[in-house]
């Protein structure tokens, strides 16, 4: 038990090191700091990149979109008013250019000028929990996707930040503008219902 509570709190200590790490990078950029700025990109390319392929159907439109974000990071650093909400203020942007980029798709497909499907759905991953990780099949990405679909908006949104890019709820609520409770239910409503899909939790435990 000592040695779980050690661990905890070596976690918690790094994670506080690694925000106050980010806060004063990003001060440093508010200020002018161009490296500073080149930083920030670097820390966060990875994670950016991870949230809008999980939610666009190739590779080549996420690396084009995640540009498009760190290109309006930029310009709109200095309307953050908190530095320390860096993060879910980043990832706010992230999806929000992945809606213009279905809501642009769905009209131009609406239109004929595409072939392909107007939207994609939300949860399209290619790994799951750890994206580092090429561990998720086939057939896991068709029942995951067929589980988005049961869920409502909400739970899709939250589910998918939390267990799929990995955010803690204090930064899924900045990002989705809802206070904690909502979060917290929408999410164990979510759980609840992938609990109950037997044939994709019997996948993710690999039996």
């Amino acid at each position: 038990m000592r040695l779980i509570l050690q661990k905890t709190n070596e976690r918690r200590s790094t994670l506080s090191d690694n925000d106050n790490k980010i806060k004063q990078l990003v001060e440093q950029a508010l200020s002018g700091n161009k490296t500073s700025m080149e930083h920030l990109m670097d820390h966060f390319y990875n994670d950016v990149f991870r949230m809008v392929y999980y939610r666009l159907s190739t590779r080549m439109d996420a690396e084009d979109l995640t540009q498009e974000v760190f290109m309006q990071m930029t310009k709109s650093l200095p309307n953050l008013k908190d530095s320390s909400l860096f993060k879910p203020w980043l990832f706010r942007i992230a999806l929000n250019r992945v809606r213009d980029f279905h809501r642009k798709k769905n009209i131009l497909s609406f239109f004929g000028s595409t072939t392909e499907k107007g939207v994609v759905a939300s949860v399209n991953a290619d790994s799951f929990f750890d994206p580092s990780k090429n561990i998720m099949d086939k057939e896991f990405r068709v029942q995951l996707r067929k589980f988005s679909e049961t869920l409502s908006r909400w739970e899709r949104e939250v589910f998918t930040l939390r267990f799929l890019d990995q955010l803690e709820i204090k930064e899924i609520v900045q990002i989705v503008q809802k206070n904690e409770n909502t979060v917290k239910t929408h999410l164990y409503r979510a759980l609840k219902k992938f609990r109950g899909n037997r044939e994709l939790y019997s996948l993710l435990l690999g039996e």
